[in-house]
């Protein structure tokens, strides 16, 4: 049986992931960023110089995003990944219930 792929949706997806990867990332350092700037670890031109990267990196995400189509894509990539982190955040806090539930699931 022969596979068939659809190379437009391949790198679609492909881009999606990738561009979805990056904004995390991009969240990240941007968390960091933060916490730098208001732990004083950063000089003004430190701050400026950061803040100028960030915004650049945001423009161009979004002009990816746009110019391929994806803007969707990515945000619905992004809601199903937040939903997993959400749950297993959720059975990191509360193991018990999680137990309850699956033991109640295997009956």
């Amino acid at each position: 049986m022969a596979l068939t792929v659809d190379e437009k949706s391949l790198k679609h997806g492909v881009l999606t992931l990738v561009v979805t990867l990056v904004e995390i990332i991009q969240e990240a350092l941007e968390t960091q960023a933060v916490r730098r700037l208001e732990g004083g670890d950063l000089t003004e031109e430190e701050q400026n110089r950061l803040g100028e990267a960030l915004m650049e990196l945001d423009e161009a995400m979004e002009e990816i995003k746009a110019e391929h189509g994806i803007t969707q894509s990515v945000q619905d990539l992004r809601s199903g990944l937040d939903d997993v982190v959400d749950d297993v955040v959720d059975k990191l806090i509360n193991p018990a219930r999680w137990a309850d539930e699956a033991e109640r699931g295997t009956r």
